[in-house]
Formats: structure tokens, C-alpha cells, sequence
């Protein structure tokens, strides 16, 4: 990988990888920003109307940021370059000689209409690698069509797995395709890095939420495929795995999820119940499964007698898995969370830490999420910009300092 001197690049895996963002809103930018955490040096271009995921509040911060745009962008550098100008075009071109990753999710067919398509951009910028982040990728019935997480979910059938017969389908609260999506067109950019150092060439990653959808469809595609029977709404529990639910506790809900024997011996032992290990319903986890109806009224009218705390300890303390169900600020309180360093408090940030824990090479989260074209002029003469052609490039229309709305 090529080496680039920035104050921005931190220590890590991927110190000395240099990174455009021309992502918006959450998958693209995701994406950049996991990257960023790495080491990777990473510069977010805007259009000049801003990044949508600014204004997707409340809540904002004391600037006007909003904070969900905060968790997709810390750790980043800013400018705004019109790329409908040829002006704008320009600029990028100059930022590509020293860029080994771009990042973009423009709506397929965007990028080629300005002259910045995979295949232009090879011939000028030939190790460049290119992360294309789309809803359903660039062909095919839906190609080029703009996707978002909440419809993906529907149309992938995640929504008729998701919710009970009081709710009817229901959206799976967290944005849980654009996050995998970012995930998973992370790990293209790092197969494609891992290739590059082979062949010296660069190449196209394509990460669809489509496609990302329909892999979170596990046990249930999988069910369908073999039996031929439409999944229908789980509600909290499992479709293939019994005892496997939220349960009340005395104090609040619970999660209880035993997948073996040996853990649902246990359960029946510390709750008191070796009544349910000698009924011949619930002898194996298939009988438990076609029985859980029965099961289920068993085991919540005996947790619902037991203080939450106090049941949940002792359970997991007896190799049982099950938990209390959580508030937002109760799982970041957890003392666990505190030490496993997943919530970041500094630089001006507040934010989830990292997942990935490398021993040789840690990663660290950086600072708080650029303000628009906060680094503009910095970035530019970085890239060989004097300040005349900045100027002039300002005055073309090619770079915004203040956002257009």
C-alpha cells in the first residue's frame, strides 16, 4: 500500500491507506468510517446540498449536526466538490493520485454519466480500488433503482419474519441491512487490498443491500428450501430452537436461549423444575419445538415468581444463557461494556466503540465527525492546490464552503 503523510491517519491495521468517501447517509459512509478506525485516512466528499444524514433529527448537536450523523462520520476530514461541474471532476481526479480506496453509493449509473465510472477510472487511476455501495447493484429487473434499509427489509422478507399476530409484519428496529451492507463491503474492500498487493491493480467491489438482505434470512430460508412451508411472524422467539423467548421475570422481561441439552438440564435444575426434564414432551429440542406452546406456559408461569437480577445471574453463572431485555443506556452501563471499551468518550466524541480487537495493531475510534467542508482548503493544497486555484475553483462552482440548501 501506498504511504501518505497525514495528521488524520492514525495507528493501526491500515495506517498509510488513503480513503475518499462519497457516501451519504449510513452504508457508504459506515463503510469509510470502519476504515478510518483502522488507520486508513479518510477524506468525506459532500455535495454541495450536504449529506442527508445531517439533518436526521432530532437529535442535533450545538452546531446543527445531527447525532445520527455523528456515528457514521467521526474520525473523518471534509469538503464539498460539485462533481456535475467539470470543475468539481478535476479536483477529484488531483485527490485519486494519492487515493487508494473510493468509496461511493450514488445511485448506479451516476458516476458513469460524469465520466467517473469503474472503467475510466482504472485507465487513469489503476491501483484505485472502487466500493460501489447500491440497493439492488447496477443490472438485473430492480438494477440501478435507489434502495433504503426499511424497504429492503420488506421486500427481502425480513419484515414477515419480524413482529406477533397483535402487530402484523413489523420493520426490525435497528438498521440492520445498511449495517451489514457496510460490513460486508468492508471486507470486499479488504479482499480487494489483499489482491492488489499481488497484482498491483485495483478493482470494482459492488456491496447491494439486496443482496445483503436476503443473507440475514437465516434459519428461515434455509426452513423454506427443505420443507416448502412459508415462514411466518416469530415474534421473540425461534423458529428451530425451544425454550428460546422473552419471558417476565419478576421485575421485568428476560431472554432465555437454550440450544442443548445439557443447557436445558441446567435450567430445569436451577429454576426447581426437574418435573420438565421427566415429561416426555419436552425430552429433546425437536419435541421442545413442536411442544412450545405447552413449554413456554411452563416456564413463564415459574419465572414470573423470581426476582430478574437475581435469576439472571444465576442462570448464566450455571452456563444457562439468558439476560436481562436491556434499555439503550442500561446495555452501554453494563460494567462489561466499560471494559470491553465500546463506548467511546473523547475528542469531542461520544460514541459505540470498536468491534474488531486486533492485538498487534489496535484500532481507535477518531475524533468527532467533520463539520461541511470543514477541511476544504487543507485537503486541497495537500493535493497540490495553491491558493489561487482554490479560489478559482471556488469560483467556478466546483468547491462549496457553505452548504447549498
Amino acid at each position: 500500500m501506498k504511504e501518505h503523510a497525514s495528521p488524520a491517519a492514525a495507528a493501526g491495521a491500515l495506517s498509510g491507506l488513503r480513503v475518499i468517501d462519497l457516501g451519504r447517509v449510513l452504508a457508504g459512509p459506515l463503510c469509510a468510517q470502519m476504515l478510518g478506525d483502522h488507520g486508513a485516512e479518510v477524506i468525506k466528499i459532500e455535495p454541495p446540498a450536504g449529506d442527508d444524514l445531517r439533518f436526521f433529527g432530532p437529535p442535533f448537536d450545538e452546531l446543527g449536526d445531527a447525532a445520527y450523523f455523528g456515528a457514521a462520520n467521526r474520525g473523518k476530514r471534509s469538503l464539498s466538490v460539485d462533481l456535475s461541474r467539470p470543475e468539481g471532476r478535476d479536483a477529484l481526479h488531483r485527490l485519486l493520485e494519492r487515493t487508494d480506496v473510493l468509496v461511493e453509493n450514488y445511485v448506479p449509473g451516476t458516476l458513469e454519466r460524469w465520466g467517473l465510472g469503474y472503467e475510466a477510472l482504472s485507465q487513469r487511476h489503476p491501483r484505485l480500488i472502487l466500493c460501489s455501495v447500491n440497493g439492488f447493484g447496477a443490472d438485473g429487473p430492480l438494477g440501478g433503482l435507489p434502495g433504503y434499509d426499511a424497504v429492503l427489509q420488506a421486500i427481502c422478507g425480513l419484515m414477515s419474519v419480524n413482529g406477533e399476530a397483535s402487530t402484523g409484519p413489523m420493520r426490525i428496529g435497528a438498521p440492520v441491512v445498511d449495517l451489514l451492507t457496510a460490513h460486508v463491503a468492508l471486507s470486499g474492500v479488504l479482499m480487494a487490498l489483499h489482491v492488489r498487493e499481488r497484482t498491483g491493480r485495483g478493482q470494482h467491489v459492488e456491496a447491494a443491500l439486496f443482496d445483503a438482505a436476503l443473507t440475514l434470512l437465516v434459519p428461515y430460508a434455509a426452513n423454506w428450501l427443505v420443507s416448502g412451508r412459508t415462514p411466518g411472524l416469530q415474534g421473540s422467539a425461534h423458529a428451530n430452537v425451544s425454550p428460546y423467548d422473552k419471558f417476565e421475570a419478576g421485575g421485568g422481561p428476560l431472554f432465555l436461549a437454550i440450544v442443548n441439552e445439557g443447557q436445558f438440564r441446567r435450567f430445569c435444575e436451577t429454576v426447581d423444575r426437574g418435573d420438565l426434564l421427566a415429561d416426555p414432551r419436552f425430552a429433546t429440542n425437536p419435541l421442545r419445538v413442536q411442544h412450545r406452546e405447552a413449554l413456554r406456559a411452563e416456564i413463564a408461569a415459574t419465572l414470573a415468581r423470581m426476582p430478574l437480577d437475581a435469576l439472571c445471574e444465576q442462570l448464566m453463572r450455571n452456563g444457562v444463557p439468558a439476560g436481562p431485555v436491556n434499555t439503550v443506556p442500561q446495555a452501554f452501563e453494563q460494567p462489561h461494556a466499560t471494559h470491553r471499551q465500546m463506548l467511546v468518550e473523547r475528542d469531542g466524541l461520544r460514541g459505540i466503540g470498536l468491534p474488531i480487537k486486533l492485538s498487534a495493531t489496535p484500532g481507535q475510534p477518531g475524533g468527532r465527525a467533520p463539520r461541511f467542508g470543514e477541511h476544504g482548503r487543507e485537503v486541497l493544497r495537500e493535493a497540490g492546490f495553491d491558493d489561487a486555484q482554490i479560489d478559482a475553483l471556488r469560483a467556478a462552482g466546483g468547491l462549496h464552503e457553505r452548504m447549498k440548501r
